[in-house]
């Protein structure tokens, strides 16, 4: 016996597909948006709209903007000289709320999974080759999360990036393994961010993935 309305039971189903939300967590969000006003619900799927059509990503840095270029990469009085590696425009959020740090950013939109089949190819480490062709970086501060792909990542751009004549550090000193910058506080940040340390390479320290 069907208990739901048809196009309520597709809203939910639509609903769960978004990351972190079940089944329950789908129900509950659908019975909120029928019980919210036009108007409110007018100025919410107008939000949503305007996101879909407006937002895109930095051409230079991949962060999420709604010009060619971000609020970071155009920023004429940040420093040009160091590039901090982060996957998602998240963790670039959570760093820049800490004001500790005034480089540039890359964001790789997402990590190394072999297990998975994403691979070198599959995320932006490409394009950060490039900008390191072109740009006087002197710095590299990878700041992938500490967890599995995070290291795994970290771990094969610090190999790669052995062909150019840059500092490769990693955030380490307060953030504990496993953890993601999302979550973190701005004092466990700043403090990740003020012991990174130097990254040294054995040649054969990564595989391919």
């Amino acid at each position: 016996m069907q208990c739901y309305a048809p196009s309520f039971l597709r809203a939910i189903e639509e609903l769960n597909k978004l990351p972190g939300i079940g089944p329950k967590s789908a129900e509950k969000l659908g019975s909120f948006l029928l019980k919210m006003d036009d108007e409110s619900f007018h100025q919410f799927m107008e939000a949503i709209e305007d996101m879909k059509h407006k937002v895109r990503r930095c051409s230079q840095c991949f962060h999420l903007t709604e010009s060619e270029l971000c609020g970071v990469c155009s920023d004429s009085s940040r420093k040009k000289h160091q590039i901090c590696i982060v996957e998602e425009s998240r963790d670039l959020i959570s760093i820049e709320k800490t004001g500790i740090y005034h480089g540039l950013y890359h964001v790789l939109q997402g990590v190394l999974k072999p297990v998975e089949g994403v691979n070198a190819d599959k995320i932006r480490i490409k394009e950060l080759m490039k900008r390191l062709e072109q740009e006087p970086i002197e710095e590299v501060i990878m700041a992938t999360n500490l967890t599995y792909e995070g290291e795994l990542t970290a771990l094969y751009l610090a190999r790669e990036l052995k062909a150019f004549s840059v500092k490769v550090t990693r955030i380490a000193s307060g953030l504990p393994m496993g953890s993601d910058l999302e979550f973190a506080d701005q004092l466990t940040i700043k403090s990740a961010f003020k012991g990174r340390e130097s990254m040294k390479m054995e040649d054969d320290s990564c595989e391919d993935s």
